[in-house]
């Protein structure tokens, strides 16, 4: 198929073998109902598979039907009363079931002299016929996996919208429904996807899960979001012929962006009305058509897709909301812009990625040779067009075709050029995104693009905050919902920790600047080529167009500027980056329009020192990094404005002015690294949020404080000798966080003025005896987070107790640690990893039940003797543990003991799956995926449903809790953690893996809402051989392990398949 095929012109082609295929019990039905439809079906020309006409005899049956249902289109099971006795019928509805899971195909159930709730509970002729199987699998562990298999087969196909022989009619009457239906269904032309999908299949997939999230019977909306050019139309059109068969209604409404733009919205409500309905209508007005929409499919099941959009207007007139469609309805949005996803509440969203490697390579070699074999001498510059490309499917096709039939020379230089000007069609597509920025949000984009390059994230953020003030949270926010940027956010903190940009989104950028002047850098806004750069100094040519200029440079080399005065008629610029270079004249003049001066790795004298002790008002960050020339911080009085100052690794400073203690609008100051410097000037610095002096080696002292800093945040000291402390430390009584190490100040003195505001305080290696941390711990009354790891105390004392406050507590390698005497009674996380000396009485302190079932908590400390617990009412050896709850969401505690790794292996990961479908953790509870290898580790949570965050898997999970069904709960060591080891000594650790759950029981909660074996397997009346088998001891119902899973291993939330079997059974044992 067109899947593995690029060679097709239609992706995931329909060229199947059979139109439909037949699922039947031959001796109940093949002379009859059958062998009618069959015959209805040939006459109407509908290719059909029935297994005595269309298998040459001599075939071995199994491969050949396994064969024959991979090629079909369209499935009818027809459930008659003996067929659940047949094993073979079984094992074909198995398959037919996976294909319509994961291929999208049709299935048709016919429920013929049967009622459908016995093929889905089970019961009558299936309950007995299944019941037979069990009592000849019993002690066959594969043959009992296959039962279940045929047990969730039936009741996943019994769940689908079918045709039932009743009231009773005439025969010809149904089959002539059946057929009409089937026509209509095989006369739907797919749509044409790509020449060439490569790479198609396995995102069809992803999506395909995505749209099956949830109860079937839902109304489910997923988005499909990116930049231009990554396929998000493609795969729109492939997921529509991949899942099309299995609704009723469908409309593909293509570039929407365009046509509403173009035609108003209100003729896409009509093609809508018209392709889903088949009603012909005018409108207006959009106002018209919403209620319309709404009144005409809120009963029908829809596949509607909307690609292209970029107007929450569009989303409002097309697809309001989940109640406008009606039960089993998908509805999928393609957009650039994640924001409208969000503000339309779409909870499943599908992040396209970029198609790299050995796919990118295919399809570049197929757009440019039409086919997969090329001549090895192009290798190289088909990798090179591949790393141009950037991942982006649209940029390969492009220059594919437009290098067709060329000469390596001929590719050579259109490489080239795309390097310098993109080709205009790349950039045309990629700019729709630019051009929907405000006007504030398209100059930090191009601030992003041009001159981010060379700076780390924080640094530079730094720079836009003072360009444009808090509004950058808001901006860089549109920047990613727009695909332009990627962010990624710290777990703890929520702030932005890394920025990607594309790099065809970079160089769009870029070319929007160049095209200011496409002729004259000098008058563009921005500077970062090197050669601009250095024709606009050399030639002194600077003008007032100019507003940042980022130059980097990567080795010594100088800029000439006869007379210093390169950027004097840069009247506007306010930004002014150089890496590495120099000036061949020194640099005598810059503008007083600079707002930041950030010059790191100054290789020459070329900043004279008389520069810094003029006026700039306008200063706010001035960043002086790596300077070996910089031996004295001059006068800095005309920097009344500035709020940040570095100079870290400036390894020759020895002198700082004290002009620098004055500058009352300075929030952070850093000399991280001056190893030289002996003395730091007095500090009046009431604004002052951050200091770090970590690593000043001849810094002996800390600087005087003149005044009471009301607004500290942050002191590092970090490896900075500091022998004393001068009483006005007393002035940062609101000091947030305090990180020490290797630190000499550590005297009762410090302790006595200790501040009471201090909420984060890191003490590790600082050679900690039990008398200073006696002291330590009588002034930590307000710290939540407490590092004392790598020190030498032997006893944590009692009064560890008294610290109300203390949530996060790190003990790790104190390897003198002998006793925990106190614990605080509020802690949520301790870590006493390699605390080697902890007697058993502290170990058995950290697995007291009172401690962990408060509050949710995590604790690791090293393995002992005792073993888990009597309090853990679950145990099992091995990697994993199940328990079964409902009705109410269970607390729970969990306790992991693992035997020592080798190779370096230090931990295990750990997956969690509901229903049989992987929990994705919320960020908060990340500690949670990890237990440690000879360690105990011990956690508790309040509620299971706490592990994620989203909405979305809450109002689920309520939905089945008050139709009190069962969920199924499992823990499991991830395997593929303990990679590095040999495959002997990986199962050894997953053999001796202890596992241990205690489930706290709430006044409202039964013993009889959470169990821990399968509630699932029944007992049948007429089997007493299974009465016998179902009143085996526990231990035993452990070790065969009925658990009900599918091992799909998607990472997604509470994904909750077997909802309605689950229900029916209840139903029915009631």
């Amino acid at each position: 198929m067109a899947m593995q095929s690029p060679s097709s012109s239609s992706s995931f082609s329909y060229g199947f073998t059979y139109q439909v295929f037949l699922s039947f019990r031959g001796t109940d039905t093949r002379y009859g109902f059958t062998g009618n439809l069959y015959k209805a079906l040939i006459d109407k020309g509908i290719h059909t598979f029935i297994d005595d006409n269309d298998l040459q005899r001599g075939d071995e049956i199994t491969p050949s039907l396994i064969k024959a249902i991979e090629e079909s289109r369209i499935f009818i099971p027809v459930f008659s009363i003996n067929y659940a006795s047949s094993k073979f019928c079984l094992d074909e509805l198995v398959h037919i079931i996976h294909c319509y899971k994961t291929k999208g195909r049709l299935v048709l159930p016919i429920f013929f002299g049967v009622d459908p709730t016995n093929v889905r509970h089970h019961t009558c002729s299936y309950g007995e016929a299944l019941a037979e199987h069990e009592k000849r699998f019993q002690n066959d562990k594969d043959n009992m996996e296959r039962l279940e298999r045929w047990k969730v087969a039936l009741s996943q196909a019994a769940n689908l919208s079918g045709y039932h022989d009743s009231p009773p009619r005439y025969e010809y009457k149904l089959i002539g429904e059946i057929v009409k239906y089937i026509s209509n269904k095989i006369n739907r032309q797919p749509l044409h996807v790509a020449n060439y999908p490569v790479g198609l299949h396995s995102r069809v997939q992803e999506v395909k899960s995505l749209l099956d999230e949830g109860p079937d019977d839902g109304v489910h909306m997923v988005g499909i979001y990116g930049i231009g050019g990554l396929g998000k139309s493609a795969l729109a059109r492939a997921i529509y012929n991949f899942v099309a068969d299995q609704f009723e209604g469908l409309c593909f409404l293509h570039d929407v962006r365009e046509n509403s733009a173009q035609n108003n919205l209100k003729h896409l409500q009509e093609k809508l009305l018209l392709k889903t309905t088949g009603l012909k209508i005018k409108l207006d007005h959009v106002c018209e058509g919403i209620p319309i929409i709404k009144e005409r499919l809120c009963r029908n099941k829809i596949l509607l897709i909307l690609d292209d959009v970029d107007d929450m207007e569009q989303l409002h007139a097309l697809a309001g909301g989940p109640d406008w469609f009606g039960h089993g309805s998908r509805v999928i949005i393609t957009t650039r812009d994640k924001h409208l996803l969000t503000s339309h509440d779409i909870e499943r969203t599908y992040a396209v990625e970029g198609l790299y490697g050995t796919e990118a390579l295919e399809l570049l070699r197929w757009m440019a040779f039409k086919n997969n074999k090329v001549p090895s001498s192009y290798e190289d510059i088909l990798n090179r067009a591949v790393s141009y490309a950037s991942g982006l499917p649209l940029v390969l096709e492009i220059v594919g075709s437009n290098l067709f039939g060329k000469s390596i020379k001929e590719w050579k230089g259109t490489l080239d050029g795309y390097e310098k000007i993109p080709n205009k069609k790349i950039h045309e597509i990629l700019k729709v995104s630019y051009d929907a920025l405000e006007e504030e949000q398209q100059s930090v984009f191009l601030d992003i693009a041009c001159c981010f390059k060379g700076c780390g994230w924080e640094e530079f953020e730094d720079i836009l905050h003072v360009h444009y003030g808090h509004c950058i949270t808001h901006h860089l926010g549109v920047l990613a919902e727009k695909s332009l940027i990627k962010i990624s956010t710290c777990y703890h903190s929520g702030s932005i920790d890394v920025v990607r940009v594309h790099d065809l989104i970079k160089d769009m950028g870029k070319e929007v600047v160049r095209q200011e002047s496409p002729k004259d850098p000098e008058k563009r806004s921005r500077l970062w080529r090197h050669e601009d750069i250095v024709h606009v100094i050399k030639e002194n040519i600077g003008t007032s167009k100019i507003e940042m200029i980022n130059m980097n440079f990567h080795s010594m080399e100088s800029v000439i500027d006869q007379k210093g005065k390169a950027f004097k008629k840069m009247t506007k610029l306010r930004t002014l980056i150089i890496e590495n270079g120099h000036f061949s004249e020194g640099l005598k003049y810059l503008p007083s329009s600079l707002i930041v001066l950030k010059w790191k790795g100054c290789l020459s004298e070329s900043l004279s020192s008389s520069i810094l002790s003029k006026n700039f008002q306008n200063m706010k960050v001035l960043t002086l990094d790596d300077n070996e020339y910089l031996t004295h911080i001059p006068d800095l009085s005309g920097l009344q404005n500035l709020e940040k100052f570095s100079f870290k690794y400036c390894e020759n400073l020895i002198t700082i002015d004290n002009s620098i203690g004055h500058l009352n609008k300075l929030e952070r100051l850093s000399a991280f690294g001056c190893s030289k410097l002996e003395r730091f000037p007095p500090l009046g610095l009431a604004s002052l949020k951050e200091l770090n002096l970590c690593c000043c080696d001849s810094l002996k002292s800390f600087p005087k404080l003149l005044c009471e800093m009301t607004n500290i945040d942050c002191i590092w000291l970090n490896y900075t000798p500091i022998g004393e402390l001068l009483s006005s430390f007393q002035n940062l009584s609101e000091l947030d966080e305090l990180s020490v190490r290797e630190c000499g100040m550590l005297n009762d003195k410090m302790y006595s003025i200790m501040f009471s505001n201090v909420t984060e305080l890191s003490l590790k290696d600082c050679n900690l005896s039990d008398e200073y941390l006696q002291i330590v711990l009588k002034w930590c009354v307000n710290v939540e987070e407490l590092e004392l790891s790598n020190n030498n105390f032997k006893i944590l004392p009692e009064c560890l107790s008294e610290c109300h406050h203390l949530k996060h507590l790190d003990l790790s390698y104190c390897t003198s640690l002998e006793e925990i005497r106190g614990i605080p009674p509020n802690l949520k996380e301790l870590s006493a990893e390699g605390c080697k000396s902890l007697s058993s009485s502290s170990r058995r302190m950290l697995m007291s039940q009172q401690l962990h079932e408060a509050q949710w908590t995590y604790f690791v400390f090293p393995n002992g003797t005792e073993g888990i617990p009597d309090w853990f009412e679950h145990q099992s050896k091995g990697p994993t543990i199940s328990f079964w709850f409902r009705k109410e969401i269970p607390s729970i505690t969990c306790i992991f003991i693992l035997p020592e790794g080798k190779n370096g292996v230090a931990d295990s990961g750990v997956n969690y799956f509901v229903n049989g479908y992987e929990i994705e953790l919320d960020g908060s509870f990340y500690q949670f995926s990890y237990v440690y290898l000879k360690q105990t580790s011990l956690f508790h949570t309040l509620k299971w449903n706490e592990l994620s965050g989203r909405q979305y898997d809450y109002d689920i999970m309520d939905k089945v809790l008050s139709k009190n069904e069962w969920i199924h709960v499992e823990l499991k060591l991830d395997d593929s953690s303990l990679n590095r080891l040999s495959e002997e000594e990986m199962n050894k650790i997953l053999r001796s893996a202890q596992i241990g759950i205690h489930v706290l029981m709430e006044k409202s909660n039964t013993e009889e809402n959470v169990v821990f074996t399968n509630p699932y397997i029944r007992k049948t009346k007429s089997d007493e051989y299974l009465n016998a088998s179902l009143s085996l001891s526990q231990e035993k119902m452990k070790r065969k392990k009925f658990s009900i899973r599918i091992n799909l291993r998607r990472k997604i939330w509470v994904l909750l398949k077997f909802r309605a079997r689950f229900r029916k059974q209840k139903e029915h044992r009631s």
